[in-house]
């Protein structure tokens, strides 16, 4: 067999280098198989096109049970072909018989980060030490070529709050369509967003409107008033189902998660809210 530089033969000296050592950098898939067992042979060329297909993003070691029968044994390989996936030092899926391509894919799905992936990773460490307007500008551009994938979005929104551009942040999820922002990682972010907005208008704030309940229900909520902001907004869903795509029950829905579910007020307006479409 003519091996590809991702695919390496394991002997007693190299084994727990190519395997343990290197799957501290990234994923490993050792393949247990015998010479005596006909499903290993043809499995194996299949592995290699795999790890030829993913290009280096995994390291494929051959371990021939014949030859490391005990370290095979040690580490739980009791019949063949057995394919193990090692990150970080420890085995974290197994795959035992000649199971079809579709099997690997979407278990090499689990743990290898895509491009994208990698990229969102990286924009968020470059936050952490401390240049949010370049992190900003990489999810920008991931958000551009995948408009769907709203963990971006949701990533990016939080940046752009954290950088003082909560208005950024809420143009870009109330450009979302309707079904996207009634995604919990997004309508929770969303209504909170509307509330920062609020709490900086100026409405005749004694008015009784909706709109002045609302940058009431906003102010009383940034002065550590929640149940004062959930009464105001208990009473926009009341009153004003249709304002602002029913921003009062979207925002109490946010503030019971703030507050967690076991909260008195959670549970104190949640059975006021629920009564209102009784």
């Amino acid at each position: 067999m003519s091996l590809t530089p991702y695919v390496f033969d394991a002997t007693r000296d190299n084994f727990d280098a190519l395997i343990l050592g290197n799957s501290q950098r990234g994923l490993v898939l050792a393949h247990f198989w015998s010479p005596k067992a006909g499903p290993c042979m043809l499995l194996m060329p299949r592995l290699v096109k795999l790890a030829a297909d993913y290009a280096g993003r995994f390291l494929l070691v051959m371990v021939n049970t014949e030859e490391l029968g005990q370290r095979a044994r040690g580490l739980g390989v009791t019949s063949v072909p057995t394919v193990k996936f090692f990150l970080r030092g420890a085995a974290v899926h197994t795959i035992h018989g000649a199971e079809s391509d579709a099997t690997f894919h979407a278990a090499l799905g689990r743990f290898l980060a895509s491009d994208q992936d990698r990229l969102r990773i990286n924009a968020l460490r470059l936050h952490q030490d401390g240049d949010s307007e370049a992190a900003i500008a990489v999810l920008a551009r991931i958000a551009v070529d995948n408009p769907g994938d709203l963990a971006v979005a949701a990533d990016l929104a939080k940046l752009l709050t954290l950088a003082g551009r909560p208005g950024e942040a809420l143009d870009l999820l109330a450009a979302l369509p309707a079904p996207a922002r009634a995604q919990d990682n997004i309508a929770g972010l969303l209504a909170h967003l509307e509330l920062i907005e609020a709490a900086n208008q100026d409405p005749d704030t004694d008015a009784d409107t909706p709109e002045a309940r609302l940058t009431r229900a906003a102010r009383a909520l940034f002065d550590d008033q929640p149940e004062q902001a959930l009464l105001e907004l208990l009473e926009i869903a009341r009153l004003a189902p249709t304002f602002r795509d029913d921003i009062g029950r979207r925002a109490m829905l946010a503030l019971f998660g703030m507050l967690g579910g076991e909260h008195p007020l959670t549970r104190q307006y949640r059975a006021r809210l629920a009564e209102l479409s009784v």
